[in-house]
């Protein structure tokens, strides 16, 4: 085909779309149907419903052909561990002997919806699922259990239903599917399997499941597949690319099957693109916003894809900045020439950006065509597809309103404060490190605190209650006066300092019952940040969060949390740690300007935290929490760019947190994700005491931290706080045991996973009393002496 007809030929598509609906529905309806008040047949008919309305708007909105099967209650690589029959028995047994009629009930063809759930969250009994991040993004995902004799078998009951209802709205509609070789390298060894089993090498048992899956998509009408590997832009060996071969010259060499576009999403294929291009598949689909110009060179460099269908993914599906329309179409005509059809999408799913921009009412008009949530950018994509078959004169109006809004972004004043950029410019390399060692405040916050061996605290947050959420709503419709509010978030405050006290935990928090999010809270209370009312993006299952909008330059007007901080430690004789969240975490979990380096962003934000940080102490904080779950989600994919990112990252937190005396201890936190790659990077951080999500992974950060030499000390997490299920006391005493062979009684803290915001107060109370019952049990196991 001539890139002329290449052009005519173009059609816009997306990978995949939000889920939750406008208002949060589909989250409504999971979390009635786990408490019992709706139906098993209620929530099928609100996902439906949900479904055709994505559907409905993507094709009114001008794109061509809509992704299915890429929604889904919980997790799509649950949803793959569905699909291939990947369901640990443990689960299977648990709901097999409860009592429930649901458990009868199918989420697909051959798994119990309640199994489904087990897998997700646990039950009592049972562990759930290791949860952990999606690459770099905030979204997490289940890990998949596998050992040498899991046996795979094929359900396309879920694929195959969705697949029919988008066509029965008559719409061209296209699979989507997590791939096989993707869906290996996210897996890890089943519990009682060999550490150093690799899940790739059940490759060839995976690959008949996937034809069988492929096949019956393909009975139901599917002209296209996708198969989505990301997984192949991270760097890969030679035998995984030769296993990358293998799967798509296997599945390309079917009969009677549909046409196969495999994607890539979240950076450059590299190595992995000649593999791709001589593969038996008709389509392949590339992201040209990460390392876009290096990805040109490597798809020229192979020769282009001639005969084969090229997805480019030329708007942005991770920030919600508007698109240069005009940059992307020369992108677009560069590769007009390099495939013999070209069509437009996102960068990767729109699962990662809110609903509609439009329904920020708050936000100055203008301000709000610079931005672009999952609506937008179907429209940008549509548009893109009309200019290039039709020519630049068919979307004149587009271009010069993009142009004009453009504009005005570059040269707004939000954009650029010269006294932020003067202080950032000040900064010197003395700046980001403490003045003295840590042999020497360890030894100063001994004497300052006086805890005993394996202290016991929490990460920060409790319970948010109905109550408490209620008070945030009455506020803000003006139900009741900012002394009402007030009163109540000092009720909640004293109710969980004494609950602590009595539980005997050591060092205490204040419960952050007046922050709505550990970021939006602090976005709120600086310049340069934008809040969204109804910018909801989905977290891990029901859980959603509103990323405010880092639109400019940083800076606080006046302390953020001084106020509560005092007054919780007014209350008590035990440490109250003051609580915030660090500047890595800060960008990673906003939607950030792209109009200038990180690097820089994130010192402006580390800047404003570090009075944070000298206020707190000056008022009396003893304990200062600094967290950075982040760190490891926003790691480059590949190992090149990671020595840049992680030396801005940390100097960033040493900029936060350096300006204190010694005997101020600084903490850090971090949750779900592998940290094994960036145990030097947590030992540069230099903070003194660490908490780090280690339930569900049996202690594995403990044995890395080891590993390493890690000299500081540490709190792996004995209670796995994203399951509902409480942890006895001989459960956790038994993973404090495992994280005492890696990390001496001196040096060891007893704390959960994370905050429990999300949880529920009685579980709450139940799961940290069983925590102090565990740490008293193996304190008293230790030496005399130790």
């Amino acid at each position: 085909m001539t890139p002329k007809s290449a052009a005519a030929a173009a059609r816009s598509t997306v990978y995949g779309y939000p889920r939750q609906g406008p208002n949060r529905e589909l989250k409504k309806a999971v979390e009635g149907y786990w408490k019992g008040r709706v139906t098993a047949d209620a929530l099928r008919e609100t996902a439906a419903q949900l479904r055709r309305s994505t559907w409905q708007h993507l094709a009114a909105a001008g794109i061509h052909e809509v992704p299915t099967g890429d929604f889904s209650y919980y997790d799509h690589v649950l949803d793959t561990s569905v699909m291939v029959g990947a369901v640990p028995q443990r689960h299977r047994e648990a709901v097999d002997t409860a009592p429930s009629p649901s458990a009868r009930l199918r989420y697909s063809g051959g798994c119990p919806i309640d199994v489904y759930f087990a897998m997700a969250r646990g039950t009592q009994d049972v562990a759930p699922l290791e949860m952990t991040k999606w690459f770099d993004t905030n979204y997490h995902y289940l890990v998949p259990e596998l050992g040498p004799d899991t046996v795979f078998t094929a359900d396309s009951a879920k694929q195959v239903t969705e697949l029919g209802e988008a066509l029965a709205l008559g719409l061209a509609a296209r699979p989507v599917l997590v791939g096989p070789v993707t869906y290996l390298l996210l897996a890890k060894p089943a519990p009682g399997v060999a550490a150093d089993f690799e899940p790739l090498t059940l490759l060839d048992r995976l690959l008949p499941v996937y034809a069988e899956v492929i096949a019956d998509l393909r009975a139901a009408g599917a002209e296209w597949v996708q198969l989505d590997e990301p997984a192949l832009v991270q760097d890969r060996t030679p035998a995984e690319l030769n296993a990358a071969a293998r799967a798509y010259r296997d599945l390309g060499a079917l009969t009677d099957r549909p046409k196969l576009l495999v994607a890539s999403y979240f950076g450059r294929l590299g190595e992995a693109l000649p593999v791709l291009a001589k593969a038996p598949v008709e389509g392949i689909a590339l992201d040209f916003t990460e390392a876009a110009a290096s990805q040109l060179e490597d798809l020229a460099a192979v020769g282009g894809l001639p005969g084969k269908r090229l997805v480019a993914g030329v708007v942005n599906g991770r920030n919600i900045w508007i698109n240069d329309l005009e940059k992307s179409l020369s992108t677009l005509g560069t590769l007009l020439g390099l495939a013999d059809r070209v069509d437009v999408s996102a960068s990767c799913s729109l699962l990662h950006v809110p609903l509609d921009s439009t329904a920020e009412r708050d936000i100055d008009p203008q301000i709000g065509r610079w931005l672009a949530f999952a609506h937008q950018k179907t429209a940008e994509i549509a548009t893109l597809a009309r200019g290039l078959a039709q020519g630049t004169g068919a979307i004149t109006a587009e271009l010069s309103a993009n142009r004009a809004d453009l504009a005005s972004r570059s040269g707004s004043a939000l954009t650029h404060d010269p006294a932020v950029r003067s202080r950032v410019a000040a900064v010197t390399g003395a700046d980001a490190r403490r003045a003295h060692a840590y042999p020497e405040r360890a030894a100063a916050q001994r004497t300052r605190l006086g805890l005993p061996q394996l202290p016991t605290t929490t990460i920060g947050s409790f319970p948010q209650t109905t109550e408490l959420r209620t008070a945030r709503a009455d506020l803000r419709a003006g139900r009741i006066d900012t002394a009402g509010y007030e009163e109540r978030i000092r009720n909640e405050i004293r109710e969980v300092l004494a609950f602590q006290e009595k539980a005997g935990i050591d060092v205490l928090v204040h419960g952050e019952p007046e922050r709505n999010d550990m970021v939006q809270y602090f976005a709120e209370q600086l310049t340069g940040y934008l809040a969204t009312q109804h910018g909801w993006v989905q977290s891990y299952g029901t859980r959603y969060v509103r990323p405010p909008v880092l639109a400019g330059d940083i800076s606080r007007p006046e302390p953020m949390t001084v106020r509560w901080t005092s007054y919780a430690n007014s209350l008590t004789d035990r440490p109250v740690k003051g609580m915030l969240t660090g500047p890595v975490t800060m960008l990673a979990w906003s939607f950030v300007r792209d109009d200038q380096p990180l690097g820089d962003t994130a010192r402006q934000v580390a800047l404003a935290l570090r009075d944070e940080v000298n206020d707190l102490e000056t008022a009396g904080t003893s304990v200062i929490q600094v967290d950075e779950p982040a760190l490891r989600e926003t790691l480059p994919l590949r190992a090149t760019d990671r020595p840049a990112y992680l030396d801005w990252a940390t100097e960033s937190f040493r900029l936060t947190t350096s300006g204190v005396r010694p005997d101020t201890q600084i903490h850090t936190h971090m949750c779900y994700a592998e940290f094994g790659d960036i145990v030097q990077a947590i030992d540069d951080l230099d903070a003194d005491v660490i908490s780090l999500e280690a339930a569900r992974s049996h202690m594995q950060v403990a044995r890395e931290l080891a590993a390493h030499g890690y000299p500081r000390e540490a709190g792996p997490g004995v209670y796995d706080i994203h399951s509902p299920r409480v942890p006895s006391a001989e459960e956790a005493a038994a993973l404090l045991r495992k994280g005492l062979e890696a990390i001496p009684a001196e040096r060891l803290w007893v704390n959960p996973d994370c905050g429990l915001k999300t949880r529920g107060w009685p579980e709450t109370k139940a799961s940290l009393e069983n925590l102090v019952a565990a740490a008293r049990e193996v304190r008293a196991e230790l030496p005399t002496g130790s």
